[in-house]
């Protein structure tokens, strides 16, 4: 074994408290009420700070059974690193304890899908999955997970990558969760943002992944993190999902009050 490779937290006490008891606190408010949880193949879920967007991730993951190995995809907003990028081996610190990369799936993964390629870079100061750890540990305490950023905007790859996942996950022999971390629609008004984003969420609902795509692409929605959807999607599908739901939908506006520049959140789960 050489030195692992921890990566340390970018944006704790920023997007949520760096305080473990602060953080442990804010995440189970988020997680109440219970729900009676799912085992759920796929599922999207909002990165914004918690106090904008912990309500939509928390009711999310209050639905969900979190099996130990999870691929969590997010969009690269920072540029640095590889458009196609996994961390296969090291482990994430986290307030609330360490989240080690499962290398295994990791490396399974780097082989079924070479365009993938190993890039630490990608991820040091990316905060789409960093927010979602304190949930999951919080859910499933022996959680191990794959991060992969996503900066290509080619349908191909995100397609390819989608049925690299399927295949490692269905050869694995026990149940993975694939998760999207994304916001919906970006720094327009509310209303704008609301319709655009249920075009967007009924492409999700359908589980069409290119229909997903090209309402993304033709009617401007700046969806962050619609390549991880469309990756999951396909991915999900493949593994026999037959069913998505909104789980929760919200805007910034609902919690500042500003309706006239807003980001939209929405969460859902597919099995």
């Amino acid at each position: 074994m050489g030195t692992i490779t921890l990566r340390h937290p970018a944006v704790a006490g920023q997007f949520y408290p760096r305080n473990p008891k602060a953080l442990l606190a804010d995440v189970q408010s988020y997680l109440s009420p219970a729900a009676e949880p799912v085992r759920a193949l796929g599922c999207v879920v909002p990165h914004a700070g918690y106090v904008y967007s912990g309500h939509v991730a928390g009711a999310v993951y209050a639905h969900l059974d979190i099996p130990e190995p999870c691929i969590v995809m997010c969009p690269n907003h920072t540029g640095l690193g590889h458009p196609l990028s996994i961390m296969s081996h090291g482990a994430w610190e986290t307030p609330l304890g360490v989240a080690p990369v499962d290398s295994e799936l990791a490396r399974a993964l780097l082989e079924r899908f070479p365009v993938l390629i190993d890039d630490a870079d990608a991820h040091r100061k990316e905060h789409a999955i960093e927010v979602q750890l304190p949930f999951l540990l919080a859910k499933q305490p022996n959680f191990r997970f794959v991060p992969i950023a996503i900066g290509t905007r080619q349908y191909e790859a995100l397609e390819g990558l989608g049925r690299a996942i399927a295949d490692v996950v269905s050869a694995l022999g026990e149940r993975a969760l694939v998760l999207a971390s994304s916001d919906m629609n970006h720094y327009e008004s509310d209303a704008i943002t609301r319709v655009k984003d249920q075009k967007a969420i009924e492409k999700i609902l359908a589980l069409d992944p290119s229909g997903l795509y090209e309402v993304v692409t033709s009617e401007n929605i700046s969806m962050c993190g619609y390549g991880p959807t469309v990756a999951m999607l396909t991915a999900a599908k493949r593994l026999g999902a037959t069913k998505a739901e909104l789980v929760k939908y919200a805007t910034s506006g609902d919690v500042s009050g500003d309706r006239d520049m807003v980001v939209g959140y929405a969460g859902m789960v597919v099995r």
